[in-house]
C-alpha cells in the first residue's frame, strides 16, 4: 500500500515561492488508480515525489509500510516501483529482448520474453531482436516498456500520460492492455491520465488541482463532474476566441 502524509513540494520563482504540491494526503492499495486535473495542477509532479525523481519539501511517503521519504530512485525501484515516462527511453543497439532481459533481473528464454511480448500485443517474432531506436513507433515503444514492467514484477507502477504521442489504434490497443495488465497485475496501477476511456476502467479516479486533491471516488462517483467541467471549459474556451 502507498500512503501520501501531507505532502508538500514547493520551489522559489522570481523570488516568490509557489506551492506545487500543497498539503496532500492519501492511501493507495487498489489495483488501478488514475489521476487526471487540469494541465499545471501537480499530477505529474506527484508522480515523480512518489518515484524520488524530486524530494518532498515536507510531508512522508509510506510504501509497504517503510518510510521511503528519503530513498533515491534506485532504492524505490528496489522495494518494487517503477516508472513509465511520457516518451519512453530509446536505446540505439539495445534489443527488445535485451531490455525486458534487463527488467526481469535474469536471463529469460526467448519464450519467455515472447510471452510478454505477446501479453502487450506484439507479435514476439517481429519484435523480439529489434533494436529500441527510431524504428519503433510511439505506440510500439509504450508497449514495450509495460512489457518491460510486467517482467519486473513490480509492486506499484506509475505511467505519466501513456496516450502522448501515439494514434487512435495504438491508443486503442493500448487500453486492451491496460485492462489486461489491472486483471493480471499483481500490485497496483497508477496512471496519469486525460483520457476518458481510461478514466471508466479505473477502480478509483483522483482529480488533482491547483496542487491539492479536487475529487477522489471511483468513476461513477467522479466522472459526471469531470465530463461537466471539460464541456464548461471547451465553452468558455470558445467565448474567449
Amino acid at each position: 500500500m502507498l500512503e501520501l502524509k501531507n505532502l508538500c513540494y514547493s520551489v522559489e520563482s522570481g523570488g516568490e515561492v509557489k506551492h506545487i504540491i500543497n498539503n496532500v494526503s492519501l492511501k493507495i492499495d487498489e489495483k488501478f488508480v488514475a489521476l487526471t486535473g487540469p494541465n499545471g495542477g501537480g499530477k505529474s509532479t506527484l508522480a515523480k515525489l512518489i518515484m524520488g525523481i524530486i524530494k518532498p519539501t515536507s510531508g512522508q511517503i509510506i510504501f509497504d509500510g517503510q518510510d521511503i521519504t528519503d530513498l533515491s530512485v534506485t532504492e524505490r525501484a528496489n522495494l518494487g516501483i517503477g516508472f513509465a515516462f511520457q516518451q519512453p527511453v530509446r536505446f540505439k543497439g539495445i534489443t527488445v529482448s535485451d531490455i525486458i532481459n534487463m527488467a526481469s533481473g535474469r536471463t529469460l528464454k526467448v519464450s519467455e520474453v515472447c510471452a510478454y511480448l505477446s501479453e502487450v500485443g506484439l507479435c514476439a517474432r517481429e519484435y523480439v531482436n529489434r533494436e529500441i531506436n527510431a524504428s519503433l513507433s510511439g505506440g510500439e515503444l509504450k508497449r514495450i516498456e509495460i512489457a518491460s514492467v510486467m517482467a519486473r514484477g513490480v509492486k506499484l507502477s506509475l505511467f505519466d500520460e501513456p496516450e502522448a504521442g501515439i494514434d487512435l489504434w495504438s491508443f486503442s490497443s493500448l487500453i486492451k492492455v491496460f485492462e489486461k495488465l489491472r486483471d493480471i497485475l499483481g500490485g497496483s496501477l497508477i496512471i496519469i491520465s486525460h483520457q476518458e476511456r481510461i478514466l471508466n476502467i479505473a477502480d478509483r479516479i483522483i482529480v488533482i488541482a491547483n496542487g491539492q486533491i479536487e475529487r477522489d471516488g471511483t468513476p461513477d462517483q467522479v466522472m459526471d463532474r469531470i465530463l461537466v467541467s471539460s464541456a464548461c471549459k471547451v465553452l468558455d474556451d470558445k467565448k474567449g476566441v
